[in-house]
């Protein structure tokens, strides 16, 4: 939400995150793939949300990178791997087999629920954030990009302690 603009660029990135992580969803819970949890954590937070807090943070005299220009692709990209989050959670709650179907499309339901909640509840400060000063507007961009890198180092010593230890 903070590179999008315009409620069609916006749908069709919302759409496109649903639709990637329910591609790699499916394999995953089904066992087709499978990649430790941390690691995955790890590259959630530091290939998709530390890249779109950065391009956040990019001037807007400086051209945007894919991300700036293609939100919707990126977010597809981003929820092919978040996909594989969302299996390893679901995987720990455990699925009825005999209702996986029914199980994995209630599940990107609920996620696609979840999305327009949280747009529908950060429309209002983030037209607010809008109309103050650069600076300003930086600041949430700055505050994920943090807390996704401690995610990285975290979930990056957890991947290493349990190989080395």
């Amino acid at each position: 939400m903070l590179l999008v603009r315009g409620w069609r660029q916006l749908t069709l990135t919302i759409t496109a995150f649903t639709a990637a992580h329910s591609v790699s969803l499916a394999p995953a819970v089904l066992g087709s793939v499978h990649l430790p949890p941390d690691l995955v954590e790890a590259l959630i937070a530091a290939a998709s949300i530390v890249p779109v807090a950065l391009e956040a943070l990019r001037p807007s005299v400086a051209p945007p990178a894919l991300i700036g220009r293609s939100p919707w692709l990126a977010a597809f990209c981003f929820g092919l791997l978040h996909g594989l989050g969302f299996a390893s959670a679901l995987t720990e709650l455990g699925l009825p087999h005999d209702h996986l179907p029914a199980a994995l499309a209630s599940f990107n339901l609920g996620v696609e629920a979840g999305q327009l909640a949280v747009v529908a509840l950060v429309l209002l400060p983030l037209r607010w954030l809008q109309r103050q000063p650069r600076w300003v507007q930086a600041v949430p961009a700055y505050a994920i990009a943090a807390v996704a890198m401690a995610w990285t180092i975290e979930r990056v010593g957890a991947c290493l302690s349990r190989i080395f230890l």
